[in-house]
């Protein structure tokens, strides 16, 4: 189960169980909140450093590789900062330009790949678009040409990064890869998150409004073992006093089938349970609601 709000005190959390996480607005939720990074990929040191004062003053931040082996490794390095973009040029030696868009075909740390080559060699820029690369510039092209290439080709990616988002939102699949800000208070947030997801016990996830909560609850779920299983949702403040026993653990007045109604609890069984605001919940019904998760029973309204 995973729960946003405050419970009544720190006594309370321990009771239940439960793993604490706090997420900050400044931390961010959305991808994009802070300056793409672009690595530029090229061996002649003059042509990466005149690439990389043209990004900076573009205002994204910049990375640069020597060779086209090592622009890999800095891709597949999972501690690195996320590479929104990579300008890479197609004639280097060992692991040339064609090469590398070959390795990143399919690769989990693949990037959008603007590639850079001289005016008597566009054929081999057609070759790389085929090969996967979103655009070319020619050698030496102007500021404004390349800009404009950086631009279009994050803006597609967005686009397409978005489009996949919403998919994986659709069936609700999010991952923490959806939602991780480039902020130390999120990447700190995220470890947590992924170990709360190995484990069965509660989450309190602790935040003001409209950072995230249920997003990053999805998150979670989609990294455990209850992925692809009901995620019921429900908005504490949102109910009437006197309604919200019953939708939550369920109403059970008499032995007559026809009275008895399945809570929040029976509908997220097996699955997960996002509780919004659930410092709203009077005080019995907070410990009503940890006693129902030390015990793994849920005593539905009416009964006994």
């Amino acid at each position: 189960m995973a729960a946003s709000g405050r419970f009544a005190s720190p006594i309370d959390l321990q009771a239940g169980g439960f793993r604490r996480l706090s997420l900050k607005r400044r931390a961010g939720v959305a991808r994009g909140l802070m300056s793409p990074k672009i690595l530029i990929v090229d061996d002649d040191p003059v042509q990466c450093r005149l690439l990389e004062v043209l990004v900076h003053r573009f205002g994204f931040g910049a990375e640069t590789a020597a060779s086209g082996a090592l622009a890999l490794e800095r891709l597949a390095d999972p501690l690195a900062p996320r590479v929104d973009l990579m300008i890479l040029d197609l004639v280097m030696p060992g692991l040339d330009g064609m090469a590398v868009l070959g390795r990143l075909r399919g690769a989990p740390f693949a990037v959008p790949v603007i590639v850079q080559t001289t005016h008597g060699a566009l054929e081999a820029a057609v070759c790389a678009l085929r090969a996967g690369a979103i655009d070319f510039v020619l050698k030496p092209d102007g500021a404004e040409r390349l800009q404009a290439a950086i631009r279009n080709a994050l803006r597609l990616a967005a686009l397409e990064a978005e489009t996949q988002r919403l998919g994986r939102q659709a069936l609700g699949a999010l991952s923490f890869s959806d939602i991780a800000g480039q902020t130390p208070e999120m990447e700190r947030a995220v470890r947590l998150g992924e170990r709360a997801a190995k484990s069965t016990a509660p989450v309190l996830l602790e935040g003001e409004p409209g950072v995230g909560k249920e997003a990053f609850a999805r998150a979670i779920v989609a990294a455990s073992d209850r992925r692809g299983r009901p995620f019921v949702t429900l908005a504490c403040g949102a109910l009437p006093a006197d309604a919200i026993e019953a939708t939550l653990f369920g109403l059970d007045r008499s032995t007559d089938a026809s009275e008895r109604k399945p809570g929040k609890f029976a509908e997220a069984n097996g699955g997960a349970l996002f509780l919004d605001d659930v410092g709203t919940l009077p005080m019995q019904l907070q410990a009503k609601l940890l006693r129902a998760l030390q015990q793994g029973e849920v005593e539905p309204a009416g009964g006994g």
